[in-house]
């Protein structure tokens, strides 16, 4: 029976119903490994254990490996979103969990995106994933759906899980995992052993659900929050009625891994401690800044995302640079989100008052803002002023949204408002230009409710282009053309018209527009390292393979490439960070045992993401097709655009297109350098398919995924159909 919404903590657990339960032996985990992963099924109540076979290890590693083998078994072709049968499978492969490297506490989450179709995957920091992996389990795999909101329970000090109805607890992450930790830790001491998943409000009101994964920070005494953003998997996992995941283990040490060869770990990981010490005030200051010190480079190199990817710059763009961050930033405290972890990136803004909303007028601690939130909620809605950014970040966080997609889709509909395509008849009366902070946080505060024009840009820019289009008549080109999503994803916070190398980074992913394959701009369009669709294609087969394994293993790509050897400029391949790439090795040899190279990083990671490729094939996606892009990631589209930086577009036309742009009209122009840069995109797809092992088509031949030792038989199948 509920106690009503001003119940205690005590007594909110007292009006808990156990569902099911379940006891389990702890074990050990051995070499990164439990060998088994928990599956929980909510329509039934069900709980179970199931084995990790050799094959599976060998083959599909962990992390995002696992999830995507799990939900594999789990789904069929015509499997929705929405259905029961869909998962959420968080893993943190087995890596996850060491102490003695940093960025080594990252947790996957995998599922089918209520925002694309096709498969989501999402790395996420907190202390989750590594606590789950000690109480005994290398996934998580959650079925069916709960018939009212429910919490699942793994004790991993007593080796035990339940599944409970929380008819009292708030929905809202800053709120819940506060009260969550305090209900199941014994102590103040206790609380850092207890880490809550959660999502909030706006998660199940919306498509671009996040979820927030929680760690306890015992000098600030609170719950912090890290999201797994991308996808829409808050959205599933609200649509399940789980209102949270709760895991607890007590005895983290030093060899809970169970590591094959500790001292190697160590000592590689004692190499970047030092590089973080020595080199990270004059490298990019992420102990100070955290991500957030790339609003000021992102400037400068002229990919800042600004008023809907229009621009890559701005004359107020000073006011939100990293020395910014840092005066507003608490100082002094480190900032991991693992234990271990030296760069200290999760940076956080203290005593931060709301004006808005209803949390108005009180005191909470916002985590961030990552440099995302800064150019997708901030940059790119012409807002150039922390405290709003600020404060739409805590909102996105607590109300479970993905600040990437929020800010992006509500970019795409100030644009629209701001053309004539829409207007207040279509927002509600919110006045939606450029720079309206406070229609912005009244339109997040109405997807948090479900209802107004919040409701609408919750549904993601590839539905608001449909009813956009239908509903008033808006040019369905121009949509087509300023919409910035592939896949049905929002884009992340970088412009990529300069560059036909993270054009193939955002359109030739696995998941949709997201950098996390492949940040190539630098190397495109600054350096000029790769100049040839070669050379192009070669960076988009490694850079992905590479940052996938990350993925597979719980680890965080920061500690990769945001920190670099002194000497890592004299390398023959400083883009790569060689002796970051050892330091990789030396620690997957030293937790598993398993002796491997630095070609089979890149082997592990290539079967994985064919194997995604293939899963998004099998959905009804995975070819060609789904790999254009809109041509504002190409090119410009308006004459505003183009006049902006007409000198670049002229020479371009000229030396390149062999187009005379002169006394020709900005229109004919704009025609000229799109017929010219979207055929390099197609040549661009072409020559990547062809070094992946692709057909034209953009699916893994029958060769590749034999090589790759995917060749099961229905994968076989699969491509066997779609060859005919």
């Amino acid at each position: 029976m509920s106690c009503g919404t001003k119940c205690t903590v005590q007594e909110m657990r007292k009006a808990h119903k156990v569902l099911a339960e379940y006891d389990y032996e702890l074990g050990k985990v051995e070499r990164g490994y439990n060998n088994r992963t928990l599956y929980v099924n909510l329509s039934d109540n069900r709980i179970e254990s199931k084995a990790v076979s050799q094959e599976m290890k060998d083959i599909f590693i962990g992390g995002r490996g696992f999830g995507l083998k799990l939900l594999w078994d789990a789904v069929k072709e015509t499997t929705k979103w929405n259905d029961p049968e869909n998962e959420i499978i968080i893993s943190p492969g087995p890596i996850g969990g060491i102490t003695q490297y940093p960025g080594a506490g990252k947790s996957l989450v995998v599922s089918i995106s209520p925002l694309t179709g096709a498969i989501a995957d999402s790395n996420v920091g907190g202390y989750f994933g590594p606590l789950l992996k000690f109480s005994g389990w290398d996934a998580l795999e959650i079925q069916g759906k709960a018939q009212a909101d429910v919490i699942v329970y793994i004790d991993g000090n007593s080796g035990k899980v339940t599944i409970e109805d929380a008819p009292d607890e708030e929905v809202n992450s800053h709120i819940l995992a506060e009260q969550l930790t305090e209900m199941y830790a014994d102590s103040e001491s206790d609380k850092r052993n207890v880490s809550v998943v959660s999502s909030g409000m706006a998660g199940q009101h919306s498509l671009m659900g996040m979820l927030n994964f929680s760690f306890y920070d015992v000098r600030r005494k609170l719950a912090r929050l890290k999201q797994a953003g991308r996808g829409g998997i808050g959205t599933v996992f609200r649509d399940k009625h789980i209102k949270a995941l709760v895991v607890k283990f007590s005895n983290v040490k030093g060899d809970s891994n169970g590591p094959a060869d500790i001292e190697r770990i160590a000592k590689a990981g004692l190499k970047v401690h030092k590089e973080l010490h020595d080199y990270d005030d004059v490298q990019c200051r992420m102990r100070k800044q955290g991500t957030a010190h790339l609003p000021g480079i992102a400037h400068d190199y002229d990919f800042l995302p600004v008023h809907n990817f229009r621009y890559g710059s701005h004359p107020e763009a000073r006011k939100v640079t990293g020395i910014v961050w840092e005066q507003l930033f608490t100082q002094g405290i480190p900032d991991g989100c693992w234990y271990g972890c030296t760069m200290g990136c999760a940076k956080a803004v203290d005593n931060f008052m709301p004006l808005t909303g209803p949390y108005k007028g009180e005191r909470v601690t916002v985590d961030g803002p990552e440099y995302e939130t800064i150019s997708c909620c901030g940059t790119n809605l012409g807002i150039f002023d922390p405290h709003a950014i600020v404060e739409i970040n805590f909102y996105v966080d607590t109300y479970g949204i993905d600040s990437i997609s929020f800010g992006t889709a509500t970019a795409f509909a100030m644009e629209c408002f701001e053309l004539g395509l829409i207007d207040k008849n279509a927002t509600g009366g919110l006045d939606f230009r450029f720079g309206s902070a406070l229609s912005v946080l009244e339109a997040l505060h109405q997807m948090a409710r479900g209802e107004g024009f919040g409701r609408i840009i919750g549904q993601g820019v590839r539905r608001m282009k449909k009813h956009f289009a239908e509903a008033y008549g808006a040019d369905a080109q121009l949509l087509a053309d300023i919409g910035m999503e592939c896949k049905g994803l929002e884009y992340s916070g970088y412009v990529s018209k300069g560059s036909l190398a993270q054009q193939g980074g955002y359109g030739l992913t696995l998941k949709g527009a997201q950098h996390d394959e492949a940040w190539l701009i630098f190397m495109d369009a600054v350096n000029r390292q790769i100049p040839t669709f070669e050379d192009k294609a070669e960076a988009l087969y490694y850079f992905p393979m590479f940052r996938t394994w990350f993925g597979l293993n719980g680890l965080c790509k920061l500690p990769w490439n945001d920190v670099e050897p002194a000497d890592n400029a004299e390398t023959d391949e400083p883009a790569k960070v060689p002796g970051h790439v050892q330091n990789y090795v030396d620690i997957f040899s030293g937790v598993t045992g398993r002796e491997i190279s630095k070609e089979d990083i890149i082997r592990m990671s290539e079967a994985m993401y064919d194997f995604q490729r293939l899963f998004n094939l099998r959905l009804g996606y995975g070819t060609r097709v789904h790999d254009d892009i809109p041509y504002r990631s190409q090119g410009p589209v308006l004459d505003v655009e183009y006049l902006s930086r007409a000198d670049k577009y002229d020479k371009e036309l000229k030396e390149a297109v062999g187009f005379d742009p002169e006394g020709k009209t900005v229109a004919e122009k704009i025609h000229a350098l799109k017929s010219y840069r979207k055929d390099q995109y197609e040549k661009l797809k072409d020559a990547v398919y062809k070094r992946r092992g692709w057909t034209p088509d953009g699916i893994p031949k029958l060769e590749t995924v034999k090589r790759l030792r995917i060749d099961f038989p229905d994968v076989v199948a699969l491509i066997n159909k779609h060859a005919k």
